[in-house]
């Protein structure tokens, strides 16, 4: 049987996807921010349950050590905003395990760029101003929603108080299936499960959705606030069009102390659910300890936001070559 060898996008689309990146790079250098590499492989992985790290042991003047390819390209920039690079952005090669299908692949192009005195807010202005500069037909409004409005709204529930016993049969019809296979998933899970399948393919309808204000649970790299309930939330919010999540943004976290914390409670509930445990990424903690300047930041999907551009059915569709058929 002859391989097929053809990559998987037309050779017009490659020119399009080329054209979109040189306009994403364009916009940040209009506005005096610098592009940076960093490396594909790092010391740590991201300990965070809901991802898969890749890792491969390497031959290094140390002997043979388990370096981790990126989930984001975000501890080593962060490292750089502690030497005082100052606003960066990157495009960078980004690895999930087990993420296949139509809005996703084993290896991805992340957009991730980080601004050193901004707000949330501002930092919400700059990410859907960008996205309307690439999706120019596009001219819907950019409507804010907070997590717990969308919970009620669609769900009925408060993902604040419901029991889990409620939200894992909630999450089990929702999802049609069994409550035995979410009978120790925690409570976290539960809610990703139901704003997946539920609340995720009611957003970015004719607009851009911003969700604020997830469970402080879910703020993984970024700091926490009391909202306007006075219920701790993450100071973090998502973007959505079409449905399709496109960026996850953060007021970062700039306590060495805390983000030690995280890790080291991620890796306690991998072990609860039988999970490899991952290594903490310690010069990421000791660039945090040094001193990180208060910053805003953001990971975008790339191949996402070009599939949305093109009007692709999939986002294999503006790649050159997909996973795992490379």
């Amino acid at each position: 049987m002859t391989a097929n060898w053809q990559p998987v996008a037309s050779i017009e689309t490659l020119r399009e996807r080329a054209r979109l990146i040189a306009s994403v790079r364009t916009f940040f250098v209009e506005r005096g921010v610098l592009e940076v590499e960093t490396p594909v492989l790092g010391q740590g992985g991201s300990t965070d349950v809901h991802l898969v790290s890749l890792a491969t042991l390497a031959r290094t003047d140390k002997g043979q050590r388990r370096l981790w390819l990126q989930t984001s390209p975000e501890f080593h920039m962060k490292r750089l905003l502690a030497a005082g690079s100052g606003p960066i952005f990157q495009l960078a090669r980004s690895f999930r395990d087990g993420e296949v299908g139509a809005r996703h692949n084993i290896e991805f192009t992340m957009l991730e760029w980080y601004r050193p005195g901004f707000s949330l807010a501002e930092l919400i202005d700059e990410t859907t101003t960008l996205v309307a500069n690439i999706l120019p037909s596009f001219a819907g409004p950019v409507v804010h929603y907070r997590y717990r409005e969308l919970f009620h709204t669609y769900l009925a529930v408060d993902p604040f108080t419901t029991s889990l016993d409620n939200l894992r049969a909630l999450a089990a019809e929702r999802g049609q299936m069994s409550t035995h296979a979410l009978a120790e998933e925690g409570r976290d899970t539960c809610l990703d499960l139901l704003m997946s399948m539920v609340i995720e393919p009611q957003l970015g309808q004719h607009e851009l959705s911003v969700v604020v204000d997830y469970p402080a649970s879910q703020a993984a790299l970024a700091r926490r606030h009391q909202d306007a309930d006075g219920e701790w939330v993450a100071s973090r919010f998502e973007l959505y069009l079409n449905g399709i999540e496109l960026a996850n943004g953060y007021d970062e976290l700039i306590d060495a102390d805390e983000q030690r914390s995280r890790f080291d409670n991620d890796n306690a509930e991998r072990r609860r659910l039988g999970l490899p445990e991952v290594e903490c990424d310690e010069q990421l903690l000791a660039a945090l300890q040094h001193g990180m300047p208060e910053s805003a930041g953001v990971a975008l999907g790339l191949d996402r936001l070009i599939q949305l551009a093109l009007g692709k059915a999939r986002l294999e569709d503006v790649l050159t070559f997909s996973t795992p058929n490379c």
